[in-house]
Order: structure tokens, then sequence, then C-alpha cells
């Protein structure tokens, strides 16, 4: 079936971006992509679905938010049309941003009460369909030229018809940040794991006791990529988690463990890279990669020499 909707979440007040984030929403803060344009991250995050064949997105939004998110493209819409006018970037960009608004809704969770409940949010945006989930504060570069990081994992859905989730084979030292899942991979398959077990942010410890992956290189584990495809019937599972738990949040890891349990869990190696902006120096590796697979990368590169090269001479 087509994944024609996605969901963004980006309800977290992003504590870790302290204290830009305490005046600006983290989705919005500007990053040049790969065309040079400077753009909010959740419009780059939007067009790496759109990109993947996705028609509608709902962003999952705090009380309040959805209203500054239109006011804000809005705005950044109209200052480009009257800013550079008879510019045609400007236009291309501006008609881009009313293409967005035109295919944007918002799925409002009312408190925070985790990741799991962020996605249960979307139950009526999502309705019967599978659906592509990505991350507000997540940017991706891929490693393929004709296919972004969304596309690969859409081809690989295209295949399964079941949730699957994007993983990167990751080292140890860093699985404490990540969702971690062991499983098999499936023969004559590219990168497709059946998954039997998944963690969140397990220790180093417990990963190498329960979670590890014939084939990958010693002290390599196979972790979230922050992507997913999901079936409809992870709101059921989730609804009935949020019924049960005792805890203040609902996490969507336990809800995934459960359809691994059913057998409809797979996971889909992706060719490419995530980074984690709300992470410490997540939003300079992001903006640095995105600038090296893109228009840029000359020009970074010649800077990034000679600041090495300045630091050097310093030392």
């Amino acid at each position: 079936m087509k994944i024609r909707k996605a969901v963004i979440t980006a309800a977290a007040r992003g504590a870790r971006l302290y204290p830009v984030a305490d005046t600006v929403q983290k989705a919005m803060l500007p990053v040049v992509d790969k065309d040079g344009l400077t753009k909010p991250v959740i419009q780059i995050i939007a067009e790496e679905a759109f990109a993947a064949g996705v028609e509608e997105i709902s962003i999952v939004c705090a009380p309040g938010d959805e209203a500054r998110y239109v006011e804000a493209f809005t705005t950044l819409r109209t200052n480009l049309l009257e800013a550079y006018r008879r510019e045609a970037w400007a236009e291309t960009e501006a008609k881009h941003i009313e293409e967005l608004l035109d295919r944007l809704s918002f799925s409002v969770q009312e408190e925070q009460k985790g990741y799991g409940h962020a996605v249960l949010c979307t139950h009526k945006f999502v309705d019967d369909e599978p659906f592509l989930l990505l991350l507000g504060d997540h940017l991706y570069t891929s490693h393929l030229a004709e296919m972004r990081c969304a596309q690969q994992l859409i081809h690989a859905d295209a295949e399964t018809q079941k949730s699957i989730s994007a993983v990167s084979r990751t080292p140890g030292h860093l699985i404490k940040k990540y969702g971690t899942l062991s499983g098999r991979h499936l023969p004559h398959s590219n990168g497709l794991y059946q998954v039997e077990k998944i963690i969140e942010k397990p220790d180093i410890t417990r990963a190498e006791l329960e979670l590890q992956t014939a084939g990958l290189k010693d002290g390599y584990f196979l972790c979230i990529f922050g992507m997913h495809i999901l079936q409809p019937a992870i709101f059921e599972v989730l609804g009935k988690q949020l019924s049960n738990q005792k805890q203040s949040e609902l996490l969507l890891t336990p809800a995934l463990q459960v359809l691994a349990e059913e057998g409809e869990y797979l996971a889909k190696e992706i060719a490419g890279n995530r980074f984690d902006l709300s992470s410490g120096y997540g939003l300079f590796q992001a903006q640095l990669a995105l600038g090296l697979a893109g228009e840029g990368k000359d020009e970074i590169l010649t800077n990034i020499v000679e600041l090495l090269s300045e630091s050097k001479r310093r030392s």
C-alpha cells in the first residue's frame, strides 16, 4: 500500500537545546540545506517526506504551537516575496512553503506523556493507513545519490507490508543514545532483518548479552535511525499499553517489541547518516554534513582546512 501520510513528532520543548529552545521552537531553527538555502529544520524534514512520495503531513505539537508554525511559515513566505522581488529562487522557495502549508495539519499532544503517546495522538489523522514516522529533531544525509533515506525505507516497505524501522550499524560506545535491536537477516534481502528484540537506550553490558546480531562487525549493533513506517495496528498496541501503564510516559519501544513478538516488525539498514540536533554538537554536525553533501561542499572544505591550519599555528 502506498505511504501517503507522514507524522513528524515535535511537541517536546527541547530542554537539551536550552536556552535557544526557550525562545525559538527547535523545529524552526535555521539550517542551510543541501541546495544552499536556509530553511527551518522542520521544512527540511518535511521535504524528506515529500521526496519519498508522501502527500500529507501531520506535526505533533504542544497546545498553541500549531498557530505559531502557520504564522512562522506564512511570514517567511511573505518576506521572501517582498525582500527578493522577481528573484526566481525566492519565488520557487515561497511556492514550496505554500505547498507545505497546504499539505500540513497538526495533532496536538495536550500533555507531555512520552514518544509513544505522541504517536497515539495522530490516530485520527492516520486513520487506517500505514504511515511514515519522523522525528522533529533529526536530519539525514543519504549515501545514495538517487535515493534519500526515507525513500530507502519506503522502498523496503513496499516489499514487506509490515511495520519497519530504519536502523544503522552503530558502535557500542554510542548505543546508550539510541533504541537498539537485534534480529535475523532475511535471506535474499538488501539489509532487511526480522526483529527479535528491541531495548530503549541499553547499556553496553546488556546489549552484549541480549542484542547481538549475526553478521555485524564485532562491537557494533543495530540502532534506530530516527524514522519508521508503522502499520495502523500500532495504535491498538499503544492504546492497550496506555490503559495498563503505571509510568508517567508511554514509550514507543515496548509497543514495537509487541510487534516483534507477533512477527510483524522488521528493520531496514539505511545507507546514510542521522543527526540528532538535540545532542551536544548535533546541530553543528548536521549543518556540516548537509553542506558537504550539497552545493557548498568546496567552500566548506576550504574553510575547514583554513580553520584547522590556523588552530594548528596557534597551538
